[in-house]
């Protein structure tokens, strides 16, 4: 019997806050890249983060909802349960709160735009992008036609976790960019690919009886585990080339002190892949291993 009267746990379960620190990722590279240029100021990276924190918030109930009405929760899923899955929240209960979550991002999304941009132009293409993330974070597998569904999740995260989040944030701060931060940039979305095809993985069997075609579900799982060290290689490339043509001091390259945890995060991905509860817990090594990454490169660039 469904439980219509969710507790605080319940719903707290339900924003998976675990996500949050891949989430915060992006934009705190973007911040620390804006810093770079002595541009960094803090509003608007506090307002970000607040509008990161509801838009992944989001994206967590659009997902829990979505997957329960499509079938791809269902008792065959390796993962965790989720609310709608257990009951412990009614699809109406998610669905209303995924209608006010997405208010409190547009609003708090309204505000940072405000705070930082003078120019009206700029307003409309980044209230733009907001609505887009908001679509998009709903839509995964939400909506008659779901775009998880046909495997273009992979995209969707780099670009926004990649794209939008780091270039987005640091023209936020400074009202410039630069070619070279979409180097780093390609890092925070490989990486978050990364967390992505981890959970994918995990539920290939549950997601393919499910009709949802993911990446592991159309290539097959050793090939994506092929593809998930191409993710960590190319994250780590990528800045590591940045570093290379950013140089001023061997202390920027404090970054590679989390290379480590990804290969370690990679032999544990090709150990597990067969083992879906096994692997559940690297997609939190991985986020945290990104943060850290994040603020190691950080750090050093601002030394």
């Amino acid at each position: 019997m469904p439980n219509t009267s969710p507790t605080l746990q319940d719903w707290l379960s339900a924003f998976r806050l675990r996500t949050l620190p891949l989430a915060f990722s992006g934009i705190g590279l973007g911040a620390f890249l804006a810093a770079s240029l002595q541009r960094f100021n803090l509003w608007i990276c506090l307002l970000s983060l607040l509008t990161t924190l509801f838009l992944q918030v989001l994206s967590n109930l659009a997902n829990d909802y979505g997957d329960s009405v499509h079938g791809a929760d269902s008792e065959t899923r390796k993962g965790p349960q989720r609310a709608v899955q257990k009951g412990t929240i009614t699809a109406s209960q998610m669905l209303k709160a995924i209608y006010i979550c997405s208010a409190f991002a547009f609003i708090t999304g309204l505000t940072l735009l405000l705070v930082a941009l003078q120019n009206l132009t700029d307003i409309l293409i980044f209230l733009g992008l907001g609505v887009l993330a908001i679509i998009a974070a709903i839509t995964y597998t939400a909506g008659k036609r779901p775009y998880g569904y046909a495997g273009l999740g992979d995209l969707s995260v780099l670009i926004f976790f990649g794209g939008v989040a780091v270039l987005g944030s640091v023209y936020l701060h400074a009202h410039t960019l630069k070619w070279l931060f979409l180097l780093p940039a390609l890092s925070a979305g490989a990486f978050a690919v990364g967390v992505l095809n981890i959970n994918n993985i995990r539920d290939i069997d549950s997601d393919q009886q499910a009709g949802k075609k993911s990446i592991p579900v159309r290539i097959g799982r050793k090939n994506a585990i092929y593809y998930h060290w191409f993710l960590l290689l190319a994250g780590i490339s990528s800045t590591v080339v940045y570093a290379s043509q950013q140089f001023t001091s061997p202390v920027q390259w404090l970054f590679l002190l989390a290379i480590p945890l990804f290969i370690h995060n990679g032999r544990q991905v090709s150990r597990f892949a067969q083992e879906p509860r096994q692997i559940d817990p690297y997609l939190k090594q991985m986020a945290l291993s990104t943060l850290l990454f994040v603020l190691l490169f950080g750090i050093g660039s601002l030394l």
